[in-house]
């Protein structure tokens, strides 16, 4: 499924040809199986807040329209595709640790509840065996006590 996911992710991305210089980005398709460090590597944006692209357009600069026309606001297509993308991969990724922190607090859940039942045994034996002794004893004492009483008699 993972490798589906990757096909699909770079099936859908521009080719290199159709990208712009500003909002160039590398995602590797690996065959095989990706380490959890590769899956959980998000690439990061070329040309974001990285200096003067080759458009001549400088990121730190405030103002009007710079030399290579009106400065465009918002973000390109592919700068969309790439946030959705980077977005997609962190929840993934998210989720995966979410499914692997519930396994663990399920798996610690059991082994309490186990330990808790051998305990409640051992304590309803223990019970039992007291109240057969209690038992025991009030009949000893019972026994005695209306011994006594004939004698003296």
């Amino acid at each position: 499924m993972q490798e589906q996911a990757t096909s699909s992710i770079a099936a859908s991305l521009p080719s290199s040809s159709e990208r712009s210089s500003s909002s160039a980005f590398h995602v590797e398709v690996k065959e095989g199986i990706e380490s959890d460090d590769e899956i959980r590597r998000v690439p990061e944006m070329g040309g974001e807040g990285a200096g003067p692209t080759e458009s001549g357009r400088d990121g730190g600069s405030v103002g009007g329209p710079i030399q290579g026309g009106p400065r465009k606001r918002g973000r390109t297509p592919a700068d969309k595709e790439h946030k959705r993308l980077k977005r997609l991969l962190r929840n993934r990724v998210s989720a995966q640790q979410a499914r692997e922190r519930k396994k663990a607090y399920m798996t610690d859940l059991e082994v309490r509840v186990k330990e808790l039942e051998t305990n409640n045994a051992e304590l309803e034996e223990r019970l039992s065996t007291l109240q057969n002794e209690n038992q025991m004893l009030r009949q000893i004492l019972k026994n005695t006590t209306a011994g006594s009483q004939d004698k003296r008699k």
